[in-house]
């Protein structure tokens, strides 16, 4: 299994037959080198969209016609997608799909949604979310755009993430204390990878506060692109 950071939210995440692309913005994204897109998404079979905002939705649409593969997100957002042409798989908090032999299952955030498209009025896209996806002796909790919630008490002891992805850069989602504190609380993660960091100046530019509150867990830093492997025994 390999996660490979895309900068910012987004992730390539190769894992059982499925090659899932999370939240993929790659054009404008400062993280992202544009001339690598044809990398990022080669093999990708499916999409994931924890909500509509533009910094993790804005090339969904086209790379899922490029690619022809389905979206898969919260059933309002699903349906816009249909409707402007894409394949989609709508489903709901609790909801758990296959794809590919990993399950992912739907869970909740804290934040809020929208669609920006083509420069109208921000559209109402449903409800934002997070994902728990399991396979390969390991279950990754994506946590999308988040503050801290009590839900991640029942979150963590259902499902036992034992890798955590978390936004945590702050100002739009929790911070590195917060999100330090949460791991602590409610989860007994081996292995946390922070995201929505370092993209701006108002964002956190680095991981060190997280690394500082979570000690004997593994934080990595990730760099764009480049693989971080996971054997069934990490």
């Amino acid at each position: 299994m390999n996660i490979i950071w895309l900068g910012h939210s987004g992730f390539r995440i190769e894992i059982e037959e499925a090659v899932l692309l999370i939240d993929p913005w790659l054009t404008g994204n400062p993280m992202f080198p544009e001339a690598r897109q044809a990398e990022a998404v080669a093999g990708a079979t499916h999409i994931l969209v924890t909500h509509g905002h533009g910094d993790h939705a804005a090339n969904t649409l086209r790379i899922a016609k490029e690619r022809g593969i389905a979206v898969a997100c919260v059933h309002e957002l699903s349906e816009w997608y249909e409707r402007q042409g894409a394949q989609s798989i709508g489903f709901g908090k609790g909801g758990t799909i296959d794809l590919g032999g990993a399950k992912v299952t739907m869970v909740n955030a804290s934040h809020s949604s929208s669609v920006d498209f083509k420069g109208g009025d921000p559209v109402p896209a449903g409800s934002e979310t997070g994902f728990m996806i399991a396979g390969e002796g390991h279950v990754i909790y994506v946590s999308g755009d988040t503050d801290i919630m009590a839900d991640m008490g029942w979150m963590g002891e259902y499902h036992a993430p034992d890798i955590g992805i978390l936004a945590c850069g702050g100002h739009y989602t929790m911070d590195m204390k917060r999100a330090a504190w949460a791991a602590r609380k409610y989860f007994n993660f081996r292995t946390v990878i922070p995201c929505h960091y370092r993209t701006f100046p108002l964002l956190a530019q680095s991981a060190e506060e997280l690394v500082a509150g979570l000690p004997g867990v593994s934080v990595i830093e990730p760099e764009v692109l480049k693989p971080i492997p996971f054997g069934a025994e990490d």
